[in-house]
């Protein structure tokens, strides 16, 4: 007999997975306008195991109970797993069709899972080496699942198909979701779909008259806004030389990296809203300082004014873990290197589609350090409260405030060093101690930066240690440790 608790997990998990079923069919349109008639049955078979799963799931569990936090930590752990290792059943199916090989690395189903990882985690790290070669369905799959994954699997399940007996607002928090919109979490999310999608079509008639050809506009569109950084090209957006292109995408990655909620003000607002909130402010002024660092240390390579140009495009993208590039970073200096893995270290705003720590994060820690200064020289009977922004915390909640946000940042750091080891030891020597930071602070950030260490014919143990620390990035730690204390515990 099964307990409550599995009973709960497992029904939840009926219907995250059925998202993939939705996605899949909604592909059959593009296999059929591009008459790419091979790849109907793969989406056909995928939609069929997926609605297979998910209803042998859903069903016989579906009064289970109402999801809580605890469930919803472990629905998000685990579904984000079943979601990119059925997700990658179309890299698979359709890579062995059309033959293998180097232009089809997803034959290999390491590779197939790598790329189903990267995208629905948003991080455009790819084993394609000729993405711009590969079939339109395998390049519309890509920016599909980045264009899903930037809002969230569980988000899209919330907004479609959440069932009697599923609590919102457990598995919304549990997907590294904070940020309310409306006081409903279903209102919220239908309202951050309308403004990502309101954006997309934006982003992608921006690119259109920026020069960009329809269909790569779209693309870039989609893994732009999301944060996600698959390119249709090798080179990716360094292809074009276009600084008009290059300005409309530092503006659609800015847009990603931020809170959807501030958007939502700036909709009713305007633009002063952004300045207003305290983590679009801080966002910004460290995306123009570390632009300024990293164009000066561009100096050795490049004259002045390609410096910063160059230094604008990556240390965006770097920060807002998009992952969109225009120059080949492996020949940047190690400074310049570690610069651009600080900004992925850091990531966007909280409530955006960006990765990382979260800018709100790191001003909780230094506005912390001031307030526990202050402390030290005040009287032992003083209050010392701390301002956060427009908002005053009392030393109770500062205090827990900081708690949450050191412990976040201590595990985050701790799974990152445990990729650099583990890379350490299983990428050729070749690469140096920073490239292989830049590298898993690139995954573990969702980013998709690359200094060349990510290749379909990377050891094994290195791209499945990369998609640890990319799904540990997406689910910001905590449902992974919820998971892996449930290995040998019960849910509790």
């Amino acid at each position: 007999m099964l307990s409550q608790d599995l009973r709960i997990v497992l029904r939840d998990l009926g219907l995250v997975v059925l998202t993939v079923g939705i996605m899949a069919a909604l592909s059959l349109p593009v296999a059929a306008a591009f008459r790419e008639w091979y790849a109907l049955w793969p989406f056909g078979l995928t939609a069929l195991i997926a609605f297979g799963l998910g209803l042998s799931l859903y069903l016989p569990f579906r009064r289970a109970g109402e999801a809580r936090l605890k469930h919803g930590l472990l629905i998000a752990a685990l579904g984000w797993l079943l979601v990119a290792t059925v997700g990658a059943l179309p890299f698979y199916l359709i890579s062995v069709r059309l033959g293998g090989g180097t232009l089809y690395p997803y034959a290999d189903m390491a590779n197939a899972f790598f790329e189903s990882v990267s995208g629905f985690t948003g991080t455009g790290l790819t084993m394609s080496l000729r993405p711009d070669l590969l079939p339109h369905v395998l390049q519309w799959w890509r920016s599909f699942t980045e264009w899903v994954g930037g809002m969230g699997v569980i988000v899209l399940m919330l907004t479609l198909i959440a069932g009697p007996g599923t609590s919102a607002l457990s598995l919304y928090f549990a997907e590294a979701r904070g940020e309310k919109i409306h006081p409903s979490v279903v209102s919220t999310v239908r309202t951050m779909w309308w403004i990502f999608a309101l954006y997309t079509f934006a982003s992608a008639v921006a690119l259109w008259g920026a020069g960009m050809p329809p269909w790569e506009a779209i693309n870039h569109a989609m893994t732009g806004i999301s944060t996600g950084g698959f390119s249709l090209w090798p080179d990716s957006i360094g292809h074009y030389d276009s600084i008009v292109i290059e300005l409309v995408l530092l503006v659609v990655m800015f847009a990603g990296a931020v809170s959807f909620a501030v958007h939502y003000q700036a909709m009713q607002r305007g633009l002063v809203a952004f300045w207003k909130d305290l983590q679009t402010r801080w966002l910004l002024l460290l995306l123009l300082a570390g632009v300024g660092l990293l164009g000066l240390e561009n100096l050795h390579t490049y004259p002045l004014g390609l410096a910063y140009r160059k230094a604008a495009f990556q240390y965006v993208s770097a920060m807002t873990c998009t992952g969109f590039g225009t120059a080949d970073v492996s020949g940047w200096t190690d400074a310049a290197k570690l610069l651009l893995s600080l900004g992925m270290v850091i990531g966007g705003a909280a409530g955006s589609t960006a990765g990382g720590i979260k800018v709100i994060r790191l001003v909780l820690l230094v506005r912390g350090v001031s307030w526990r200064f202050r402390k030290i020289v005040s009287p032992a009977s003083a209050l010392v409260p701390m301002r956060l922004g427009d908002a005053v915390l009392s030393e109770q909640d500062a205090s827990r405030r900081l708690e949450e946000a050191a412990l976040l940042v201590f595990l985050w750091l701790g799974f990152l060093v445990v990729g650099i080891f583990v890379l350490l030891h299983t990428v050729p020597p070749s690469f140096k101690l920073s490239d292989v930071i830049f590298e898993v602070a690139s995954a573990q950030g969702n980013v998709g930066l690359s200094c060349g260490i990510t290749h379909p014919k990377m050891a094994t143990l290195a791209k499945l240690t990369l998609c640890f620390n990319m799904w540990v990035g997406r689910l910001e730690i905590i449902p992974v440790l919820m998971l892996l204390r449930s290995l040998f515990r019960r849910i509790e």
